[in-house]
């Protein structure tokens, strides 16, 4: 499949900014989740944490400067839609801004996006959890998120501001290395991954053990998720990438962390 190269100009908009409306109760290790987000009215202010009136229940493995602000795609979360036989409105996959008009899971990693007097910076792919699973009430739904790849994207922030529904998303920088979210998410190339890791020397300690993963994974050693260590014989990219005779089970095991 063919994805959509992001350039320097491209331009989007915010149809809503949503922060969490209410904690529930899951059966993870930290028992309790803010991913039920729901859209709020008027701008909002972003700071280097993130959203005013938003927060996460496991900060281990969610938020901090790198997971500050969360967004995912219209048109991704119509086709989910469409698949699922269900409305999935805005805060729905626990983002902090649903966009339309840019490929948010084709962002390049270190791209920044300028939103009215904030500007974020592309940090890395959502990574499914437990949580995200119990949520979703959909049968194998991690899985199925993994294998998609359409993980929307992570941003930090550069320059605090506010944000609110109805804003221009303008791309005003694309590094040159071109790996996006995707790429990094479903490892299909670690020697390019690899590279990665001198182009951009802000990666976060999550991006670097998740560019260790995919070079481990595809060795088949033993590989750390969450808490489990489990033996992988694939990585996201043998499914998302179409190669036959792997283990479905591998790929999400691989691709996702235990916790929520």
């Amino acid at each position: 499949m063919t994805h959509p190269i992001m350039r320097v100009g491209d331009t989007g908009r915010v149809e809503a900014v949503c922060v969490v409306h209410a904690e529930i109760a899951v059966r993870t290790r930290v028992g309790r989740t803010a991913i039920d987000k729901r859209p709020v009215s008027g701008r909002v202010a972003v700071a280097a944490t993130g959203l005013a009136g938003d927060h996460v229940c496991d900060t281990a493995h969610h938020g901090g400067i790198d997971q500050a602000v969360y967004a995912y795609a219209e048109e991704d979360a119509r086709r989910w839609a469409s698949e699922l036989d269900r409305d999935l409105p805005a805060g729905w996959f626990g983002e902090n801004l649903r966009l339309t008009g840019l490929p948010v899971s084709d962002a390049v990693i270190g791209a920044r996006w300028a939103i009215g007097d904030t500007l974020l910076e592309v940090s890395a792919p959502r990574n499914p959890c437990a949580a995200f699973g119990q949520w979703s009430g959909e049968a194998r739904w991690v899985k199925r998120f993994a294998l998609q790849a359409d993980t929307g994207s992570y941003f930090r922030v550069l320059t605090e501001g506010t944000i609110g529904a109805g804003d221009e998303v303008r791309v005003v920088h694309v590094p040159g290395h071109g790996i996006t979210v995707r790429d990094l998410f479903t490892g299909a190339d670690p020697a390019r991954l690899e590279r990665l890791r001198a182009a951009e020397p802000s990666l976060s300690a999550d991006v670097h053990m998740q560019i260790d993963r995919h070079t481990r994974t595809r060795t088949g050693t033993t590989v750390t998720v969450g808490e489990t260590t489990r033996r992988s014989v694939t990585s996201a990219s043998t499914e998302a990438s179409g190669i036959r005779g792997r283990s479905p089970d591998s790929v999400a095991r691989a691709s996702t962390q235990v916790n929520a």
